[in-house]
């Protein structure tokens, strides 16, 4: 199986036969790789299409290949599913970004609330939500997803809920869960009444859970709480127990 490789240019304008330099991150992976000159690749541009290719230089400085075939993919899920994830400590942040892209959410929105261990502001979130969609795109290079996931930029979760149109939900046949055992129906209910809506927003807390005023904030933004079964699950895992149940629902 060929090599699946990102790369931060619109393959779209070129055209079969066509020589390309990849991009650095997609030329420091040839290398590492020792890929020779007559190897195939498969590239990305996060359009939704792929293009086999093949290495036809291999230097220091400079990978370049020629573009083969253009072929349309689909390997997204039948609904954008958003995570809202209050950031987990320790780093699982990672965890979270790699595994959702793998089961097929479109975005995610790191989060920040009145219990978040970590908090981050300035350069360090601009830094942390680069290294994130870093992740997302090595995790889509893996799982052959064509458009990898977006890391969103690091929001207060009082702010983002601010932005939020509280009846746009119903224009745009939007779903929205809030992961929470209080007043909350099982997550097989609200899927079951979710009907053709083509968009879910689930939004899950930190270690501590969300307080109070969060959840009403949220309820009032048109949240509906779901509760993930008798258990308690961490705060990495229960967004990724959401997706995985309607990810698993398509198959």
């Amino acid at each position: 199986m060929a090599v699946r490789l990102f790369v931060e240019v619109a393959l779209a304008t070129s055209g079969e036969g066509d020589d390309l330099a990849l991009p650095p991150g997609a030329a420091r992976h040839v290398q590492v790789l020792r890929l020779q000159p007559g190897e195939a690749v498969t590239l990305f541009d996060g359009s939704g299409d792929e293009w086999t290719a093949e290495v036809t230089a291999m230097g220091r400085s400079e990978v370049r290949v020629a573009l083969k075939s253009r072929q349309a993919v689909d390997r997204e899920l039948r609904r954008a599913v958003t995570l809202a994830v209050v950031m987990p400590a320790n780093d699982r942040m990672d965890g979270i970004v790699e595994k959702a892209c793998e089961l097929g959410a479109v975005a995610i929105q790191p989060l920040m609330s009145e219990r978040s261990v970590l908090r981050l502001s300035g350069e360090r979130a601009e830094k942390k939500r680069a290294h994130w969609q870093g992740v997302a795109i090595a995790a889509a290079e893996q799982c052959g997803r064509a458009k990898p996931l977006q890391v969103a930029a690091v929001k207060t979760l009082s702010a983002w809920l601010a932005e939020l149109d509280a009846d746009a939900q119903t224009d745009a046949g939007e779903q929205r869960w809030l992961l929470s055992p209080v007043a909350a129906q099982p997550l097989s209910v609200l899927t079951a009444s979710s009907g053709e809506s083509n968009r879910v927003v689930v939004l899950s807390g930190p270690e501590g859970g969300l307080s109070e005023a969060e959840e009403q904030s949220a309820r009032a933004r048109g949240f509906h709480a779901a509760k993930l079964g008798p258990r308690i699950l961490r705060a990495d895992t229960a967004p990724l127990a959401v997706l995985g149940w309607l990810a698993l629902g398509e198959c």
